[in-house]
């Protein structure tokens, strides 16, 4: 994901005040572990998050709690048509388990 410049303070803070109906949203949607990271220099975000196996993370951008939570952080961000968040897969280069 890629935060627009200057509003790396506003982005955090949101997070750190995420809505109680969001988290509980993401939590029985089977997403777990969840940390977001930001490269400084770029703005660039990667987000790494654990999935149980039942999970429906695949019904989030249906919710009107995420749909809501987008609209909110669509100002910060770049997005979507929708103000999804703009994602791009990244290639593995290396793990260790």
């Amino acid at each position: 994901m890629q935060l627009k410049p200057g509003v790396v303070a506003e982005y955090k803070a949101r997070h750190d005040a995420i809505w109680p109906e969001l988290a509980e949203l993401l939590h029985d949607s089977g997403i777990r572990d969840y940390s977001i990271f930001l490269d400084e220099d770029t703005g660039a975000l990667f987000a790494v998050l654990k999935l149980t196996q039942d999970n429906n993370r695949d019904a989030l951008p249906d919710h009107p709690v995420m749909r809501k939570w987008w609209d909110y952080m669509a100002p910060l961000m770049e997005v979507e048509p929708g103000n999804k968040p703009k994602e791009w897969p990244l290639t593995p280069v290396f793990h260790l388990a």
